[in-house]
Order: C-alpha cells, then structure tokens, then sequence
C-alpha cells in the first residue's frame, strides 16, 4: 500500500515544498504534508505538520484525529483516547471517532471508560458486529460474563464466520457453567487447532463429569503439545489424565501407566502425589502404587544428588593435582639461569 501511495506522497511534499518557498503554505497544505509523512510511517514529522494544522478550523478535527491515531501507533493510548475524546465533545455522533476512543480505552485497560463508548456506539450501530465483540470482550476482562453473553448472542449471523466470536461465547459459557459451552468448544475446535483452547475443551468435560470425553480431548491435546511447553506442561497434562483414571475407572492400569509417564517427563511435586493418593475416591490397590512411586522417585532424586555432590568434590581435589603439573611442567621449560 506503501508504495503504491509514494508517488503521490513525493508529489505532495514537493508541491507543498514550492509553496513553502513562496511563502503561501495554507492549513491545508500542512495537512498534506502531515499525512504524506503518516502514509510513510514518520511519525515524528508527521506529527509535526499535522500540530501545525490543528489549529485552523478548517482542518482541525481532521488533525487531531489522526494526531490521536500517531499516538496509538506509537502506544500512548491514553493520550490517543483524549484526541478522540476532544473530537467526540462536538461530533458526539461520529462512529469512526467513538470506535478508535473505545478502542484506545480498551487498549490502555480503562474498561469502565471504554464501556460507555461502546454502549454508545452500538446504540448508533447496532448492526456492527466487530464493535460487538470488542464490547463483549471488553465485558469478559471485567468478569461481567452475563452481559457479555448477552451481547454476543446479538450477533449469531457472526458467530458462524468469526472464530474469535465463537471461542469467546464459548469461554463466557464456561465461566457460567452452561453446558453449552461445551457444544461451542467442539464447533471451534472443529474448524481451528491450538493446544491451550484444546486442553480448556478437556477441562470443560471434565467440570461437567464426562470423564471419558475429557480423557479423550487431554490426549488430542498432549499429541499437539510441543515438548516444550509450559501452559500446559505435558507432565502436568499427563498427571490430570492419570488422576481421572484413578478417580472415574480405578481398575484401569492406564493410571499407573500415565502418572510414571509424568515422572518421567519431569513431574516432581511429591506433596500434591501424596495428596493424590489420600483421595478417598482412589482404591487401596492404586493408593499403594503412588506412594511406592512417590518413594522411588524420592530414592531416585536423592541418589542423583549424592552422586553430584561426590562428582563435584572430586573434581576440586584434582584440580589442584593438575594446577601443580601444569607448574612443573612450566619450571622444568624455564632456561636456566
């Protein structure tokens, strides 16, 4: 987009260049050089010219809205928001404005403020769709889950075709505990793929006590996750699968066989085993089995500590052995007086 707009910004600078050198420069022509810098990404000169051309009435709102779109640019929403804001005092009507002022709000997490540009602006435009999901996000970052769920099932049309809208309801649903969120998790997950959205599909069976399902869905999940990650951790995703065989199908040896799988992967929190294991809904049988791994993991971990402390204090003693070669060697190279 750039480089198609270059042309006409280089004819823009020297054009308004030659009125500058006949002294006639207009509010407008400071205009045009403020925006052929902003369709450049200087900001820095673009702000410059556009100050200049915010003072003149002709050209004053059209500045100062895009002297609050440098300033989002460069992250200073709050000062964005008041540009708009300032805008909005005499267009109190201007959709374009009161989306950019709600959006620079929202942005800088000033939610109450952004709140009441959007309820303003979907009063205007109710039909908008994305104001709508900005709005309903807006209302699940401040835990208002119901009137965010309101607010998204204006927009049905949307839901269809806009994965983000659909995720959100979803994840609203969860926080309300409706069964529907479950049904909305399956929909997205049946046209996008992401580990974390996965594994709260899992969570959410597993809140609902479909055991099975929630299996299921931690092992789609684990098959997905890269060994490296952290949110979940696979050890950790691996401990939940075998906690929801010892809890739903006791009999099962595939609890054993996910929670050494853990072990091995790097689980170590022995105290939230042993909690495990006085779980009351656990058998003796698999009771035993953890604690008999909780003390061969303890063995293990400190035998591996043994051996590191007796490695690293034999290394201290023969590095002064080698130091003391290396001098010997030395002296006997040295000429002799």
């Amino acid at each position: 987009m750039k480089l198609f707009f270059l042309p006409l910004i280089m004819f823009v600078l020297f054009s308004v260049s030659g009125c500058l050198s006949r002294g006639v420069t207009s509010a407008e022509e400071y205009y045009s050089i403020g925006m052929a810098y902003f369709e450049l990404g200087k900001w820095e000169e673009a702000e410059k010219w556009l100050s200049r051309a915010r003072f003149v009435d002709k050209t004053k709102n059209a500045s100062e809205y895009n002297l609050g779109r440098i300033d989002f640019e460069l992250g200073r929403y709050q000062d964005a928001a008041k540009k708009f804001e300032t805008i909005l005092k005499k267009d109190p009507q201007n959709v374009m404005v009161l989306k950019a002022a709600a959006f620079a709000r929202l942005k800088n997490e000033e939610f109450d403020k952004a709140e009441a540009h959007y309820k303003k602006l979907l009063v205007i435009v109710p039909e908008s769709a994305d104001d709508g999901y900005n709005y309903a996000l807006l209302l699940y970052a401040s835990k208002k889950y119901p009137e965010a769920e309101e607010i998204l099932s204006r927009y049905e049309f949307a839901l269809k075709d806009s994965a983000d809208s659909l995720l959100l309801l979803a994840r609203t649903q969860r926080k309300r505990n409706k069964v529907e969120a479950m049904d909305n998790y399956d929909k997205w997950l049946a046209n996008n793929a992401d580990p974390e959205v996965s594994y709260e599909y899992g969570q959410v069976l597993e809140e609902a006590g479909f055991f099975a399902r929630a299996i299921e869905q931690y092992r789609e999940t684990l098959n997905s996750l890269p060994q490296d990650s952290t949110d979940p951790k696979r050890s950790d995703l691996r401990l939940t699968i075998a906690k929801l065989f010892f809890v739903a199908d006791g009999e099962n040896p595939e609890g054993l066989t996910e929670l050494r799988a853990a072990i091995g992967e790097g689980y170590s929190d022995m105290d939230a085993l042993r909690e495990l294991a006085a779980d009351e809904r656990i058998n003796e049988a698999n009771r035993n089995e953890i604690l008999a791994l909780i003390t061969e993991t303890e063995q293990a971990a400190a035998k591996a500590e043994k051996e590191a402390a007796e490695a690293e204090t034999a290394g201290d003693e023969v590095r002064p052995e080698a130091e003391s070669e290396e001098d010997l060697e030395s002296s006997t190279d040295s000429p002799q007086e």
